[in-house]
């Protein structure tokens, strides 16, 4: 999964920190019904749990995903009608959030609100780093300890004892310091220097038996794989639990190798006792020691040495066998993701979890999880159509920050590919033109598109950025101007005439003084396009509109009547191609859909309002939109087609937005399947 971003990484967090908590509580459980094997075994338990919560992570993030269902209950709703204003474009609420997070572009602005996800995540890593810098420095503390010369010759005997072919090293601490066992990668013992002299050679027998008991059975490289994952879950009281109980095992499990090696339990009990009560564990390089003797460990420890009964056989060869069965579990439990399930027998089929969302969003839809890396991509490759098409994707979900900063580069790409006076260099500021738009930032637009046309000087190119700049200024108010630019592009390419003169009349009918002009200028409009065409069908919705804003409703009403644009011949659906049609009898004013043949409608989960385009909010223009559309058993629509359009701009941005529609997929047969269906989305001036 990618961890590229920051809610990544606080997904990341919330699956090792759920994941965490299962799998303590299973050794828990499993510590309970294990009280009567030895205490070696229970450490291994304890151990091999510790162990699992610091792989889990790491293994969510190296391997497959293995994905189980959970139930969602979404939403339903039909309603899909988009709203503007007639002096700005009418941008919708924020959309969801998206498969990636781009840093924030300099121009974006706005109140700070606290991110609590991120603020937890940044507490737990503050908490992290200060317990293991408090570990690292312990153990760098022990390991400036002299040599305890006084012990070697019993260290080296205690340590043939216990089957340790090597000689240890044995480290002298300060007077009244608890015996300890400490080294990840060269184990050692540490003794207090007044111990030396006060006791006897049996005690010192004992004393370091304990010890090497604990380098015998590898604990103290458990006990650093222990203090890490406490390190990093120091906030969940399970994982105390799991380290206290993996001291207090390995302790008792070390008892058993010292009685083993045939110390008397009375003598070894006694010996526990006195140093529990003469030394401490308080010293610098406790926290990354084996302690002797824990007095809150104490009174459960001289119970089990003094108790006959206790298994106390070591059985190692068994143990290191369970602890291998117990592991394995570890890595099908890291690989688990949520995803959605198919329908049970009930019909009722789940969405997909939203860390899937994001991962399938981010690989479909060609969207960059890295915008960094991929905009560094595409600079050495000196490729912009990478970064226009991800700016692209960027826009129709409403990631503008992510878009600014794509489209930034691409321009840099295009500069120095092809220059400052370059059609390439032009196409880049009419795309950065068009997103100030959609941003509603209105002078930022007008100065990309102004740019734009300077490039193209008096070639039938600067048109196109002189139409979107006249729009603009009739958003600024800039009426005069507005009509001016509108002149000029109508001379310049002569094929974007009959537009041109329509915004023209648009620009008269919201002047007072030369209203009047306004049908004259849409009827002049009117005859230079082709009947039947696009632009005729655009043209005549808007002097209906002058007209009926004229008090003129009847004329208004036929010339509406005779607007419509060319309606493209809805596909039909083919279930031997695995598009099925459901139905026809239900609909309602914004999606068509019914239930029949065995096939069940889809329904829809979460829908994202259309924006209003600036052309449209300039011309206050309205209207219906209507799409056919296949909702495939991933949720999604697919093969989107306009059957019958607006022009200006919606319905690109009908399209846009339903291709962020979420559906609960229909279902034939207890299995989703492909259902066409038909959207209109109303666009509604305010």
């Amino acid at each position: 999964m990618p961890i590229s971003n920051e809610s990544a990484w606080t997904a990341l967090a919330a699956a090792a920190a759920l994941k965490s908590m299962v799998a303590l509580t299973v050794a828990w459980l499993a510590a309970k019904c294990m009280r009567r094997s030895p205490a070696a075994a229970r450490h291994l338990l304890w151990m091999v749990a510790l162990a699992a919560i610091v792989a889990v992570p790491v293994l969510s993030v190296v391997l497959p995903a293995w994905r189980l269902p959970f139930p969602v209950v979404p939403g339903i709703t039909f309603d899909v009608t988009a709203s503007g204003s007639p002096n700005s474009p009418g941008n919708s609420p924020a959309a969801p959030r998206a498969p990636f997070h781009a840093p924030p572009s300099p121009a974006s602005h706005g109140a700070w609100r606290p991110d609590w996800a991120l603020d937890l995540l940044l507490l737990w890593a503050i908490g992290a780093a200060v317990m293991l810098v408090r570990t690292l420095a312990a153990g760098f503390a022990l390991s400036r300890l002299g040599t305890a010369t006084a012990w070697r010759a019993s260290a080296d005997a205690a340590a043939r004892a216990m089957g340790l072919k090597k000689p240890l090293r044995a480290r002298q601490s300060a007077p009244g310091t608890m015996p300890m066992a400490f080294g990840l990668f060269r184990p050692a013992v540490c003794l207090p220097e007044d111990a030396a002299a006060g006791w006897s050679e049996g005690r010192r027998r004992m004393v370091l038996l304990h010890e090497m008991a604990h380098i015998r059975r590898g604990d103290t490289v458990w006990h650093a794989v222990a203090r890490f994952a406490l390190s990093i879950y120091w906030w969940n009281p399970l994982a105390w639990t799991a380290w206290r109980e993996s001291l207090k095992e390995a302790e008792a499990a070390a008892d058993d190798l010292v009685l083993a090696a045939g110390a008397r339990a009375s003598d070894y009990a006694a010996l526990l006792l006195d140093v529990a009560r003469e030394f401490t564990t308080r010293s610098a390089g406790a926290p990354a020691a084996l302690a002797m003797a824990r007095r809150s460990q104490l009174e459960g420890r001289l119970i089990a040495i003094l108790d006959a009964g206790v298994n106390r056989q070591p059985r190692e060869r068994l143990a290191a066998a369970l602890a291998v069965l117990a592991a394995l579990p570890v890595v099908p439990f890291a690989a688990v993701r949520a995803q959605e399930a198919p329908a049970a027998a009930s019909g009722v089929t789940v969405f997909r979890a939203a860390v899937r969302a994001q991962d399938a969003a981010a690989s479909a839809s060609g969207v960059p999880a890295d915008i960094d890396a991929t905009i560094r991509a595409a600079i050495e490759q000196k490729n912009h159509d990478l970064l226009d098409e991800a700016a692209k994707t960027a826009e129709r979900q409403r990631q503008y920050d992510a878009a600014q900063k794509l489209r930034d580069s691409s321009l840099q790409i295009r500069q120095q590919q092809a220059g400052n006076n370059s059609a390439e260099y032009a196409e880049g500021l009419i795309q950065l033109g068009d997103l100030a738009g959609r941003r509603n930032k209105l002078d930022q637009a007008a100065a990309y598109y102004s740019q734009a046309a300077g490039v193209f000087g008096d070639k039938p190119a600067a048109a196109r950025p002189l139409m979107s700049l006249g729009v603009i200024q009739i958003l600024q108010k800039s009426y005069d101007e507005a009509f001016e630019t509108f002149g000029r592009a109508e001379l310049l390419d002569p094929s974007r005439a009959a537009m041109a003169t329509a915004w023209m009349a648009v620009v008269r009918a919201r002047q007072p003084d030369t209203a009047e002009q306004a049908e004259t200028l849409y009827r002049q409009a009117l005859a230079l396009t082709a009947p039947g065409s696009t632009d005729a069908a655009v043209i005549s919705r808007l002097l209906a509109g002058y007209l009926g804003g004229q008090g003129r409703k009847t004329e208004a009403d036929e010339l509406k009547a005779s607007a419509s644009s060319p309606a493209i011949a809805t596909p039909k659906p083919d279930s031997t191609a695995g598009v099925y049609k459901v139905g026809g009898g239900a609909s309602t004013p914004t999606l068509t859909f019914g239930a029949a043949g065995g096939v069940s409608a889809p329904k829809l989960t979460y829908k994202l309002e259309p924006e209003y385009s600036e052309e449209a909010s300039a011309a206050k223009y309205q209207g219906q939109v209507t799409l056919y559309v296949e909702i495939g058993p991933d949720g999604l629509a697919h093969n989107i087609q306009v059957t019958q359009g607006l022009g200006l701009g919606l319905d690109q941005n009908a399209i846009d937005a339903v291709q962020q529609w979420k559906f609960q997929p229909g279902m034939k047969d207890g299995q989703p399947v492909t259902v066409a269906a038909t959207i209109q989305v109303n666009f509604r001036l305010l």
